[in-house]
């Protein structure tokens, strides 16, 4: 589910360039199409979690993903800029079930002392995804045109719906959970959002927001650059799959990196090779720019999985749905401010000055991870006390 969802999600940013030539929009309309998706998929995250307490994730995700699917497959018959607004509106809000209760799903299958890796392999699948469908996309569009392709993107997401749902049944996952009971009027970390750590989720949430920013940035406007390179949208196809390809090595080794360096060395680290990468790419030929494409995505995805996997230590377990979908709203929120900015900074600036602007937010996040040294010194002394 992660990979059609990702593949879905970030294959707009092959389509965008196609509908700026196609409709004659300008790089802020483009920016704020991209920002109507991400914002219905952002906001739409804690409600899902919330209705998962009710309902369980099983019919949300099936939901959901079948909402997108026929959404990506209206997406064909739009005749001008207003019918994609609408259309991709629909599809985020549809795109919105999928990252709160898959990864409540995956964590609630496996003990603490495995669930960040387990998360980092979930968040990896994503990537394939990204590798796989834009990929794909683009030589579909190269034969047939980008119509052809949304609908059978579109169709590729009904059929995973409807086949999710039968196997989350037959697994016996993501049903109804039950309710937990409530001790008189104590209020308890099962109360509420169910956030144990008010400072550790806060700083988390703002170096989701940042991360996300950046990412979504990057990967709008990368490719115009591209374009402005003189390259075809073959090749843009092939450099978006050599991001999300790095991005997929980056998940799965950021996932058990964290294990082995911490938390905060992990995002340093991923964090000075997205925002160092994008400020050398700049000054790069087409040719330097595709080789270097595969580093800059290990460092853009895999500051998410070591994100991801880090929210578990400061949610009630009983509230986790709920906690992902506030994680997700705010880290994704990131996201869909972004490309309507920074598409106001490249019709005045350029898209090389937005890139730029991208880089140095990016390594804003390097001082902030400061700020997590002590929420995770509390949670280490606290599990040692249990044990």
């Amino acid at each position: 589910m992660h990979a059609v969802h990702d593949g879905l999600s970030d294959a707009l940013y092959l389509l965008l360039p196609l509908w700026q030539a196609e409709f004659a929009l300008t790089l802020t309309q483009v920016g704020v199409m991209k920002s109507l998706y991400s914002g219905a998929m952002a906001l739409l995250q804690v409600p899902a979690g919330l209705l998962a307490e009710r309902w369980g994730e099983r019919a949300l995700i099936a939901v959901g993903t079948v909402l997108t699917g026929l959404a990506y497959m209206t997406l064909g018959l739009a005749g001008g800029h207003i019918a994609l607004l609408v259309t991709l509106l629909v599809a985020g809000a549809g795109a919105a079930v999928q990252h709160p209760l898959s990864s409540s799903v995956v964590a609630r299958a496996y003990a603490p002392n495995l669930r960040r890796s387990a998360l980092g392999i979930y968040n990896f699948s994503g990537d394939l995804g990204k590798v796989a469908i834009p990929l794909a996309l683009s030589v579909v569009i190269g034969g047939l045109g980008w119509r052809w392709g949304a609908a059978g993107a579109g169709t590729l997401g009904v059929a995973a719906g409807l086949t999710a749902y039968l196997l989350l049944r037959r697994l016996g996952a993501g049903s109804r959970p039950p309710r937990p009971e409530a001790v008189g009027d104590e209020k308890s970390a099962d109360a509420g959002w169910g956030i144990t750590d008010g400072v550790g989720f806060g700083v988390l949430s703002a170096i989701g927001f940042i991360d996300g920013a950046g990412r979504t940035g990057f990967l709008t406007f990368l490719p115009f650059l591209l374009i402005a390179m003189g390259a075809g949208v073959e090749t843009v196809g092939l450099a978006l799959a050599l991001v999300f390809a790095g991005g997929a090595a980056g998940k799965f080794v950021c996932g058990y990196l964290a294990q082995s360096l911490g938390v905060i060395r992990s995002v340093v680290l991923t964090e000075m090779i997205t925002g160092g990468g994008i400020l050398l790419l700049l000054a790069l030929p087409l040719e330097g720019v595709l080789v270097l494409l595969p580093l800059i995505g290990m460092g853009l995805n895999g500051t998410s999985s070591v994100l991801y996997g880090t929210v578990t230590d400061f949610v009630a377990e009983e509230r986790r749905a709920r906690g992902f979908g506030l994680f997700y709203t705010l880290a994704i929120g990131g996201g869909a401010v972004a490309p309507t900015l920074f598409g106001l900074l490249s019709d005045f600036s350029g898209v090389t000055m937005a890139l730029s602007a991208v880089a140095i937010m990016t390594l804003a996040v390097i001082p902030l991870c400061g700020l997590l040294v002590r929420p995770l010194a509390r949670i280490a002394r606290n599990r040692a006390a249990d044990r």
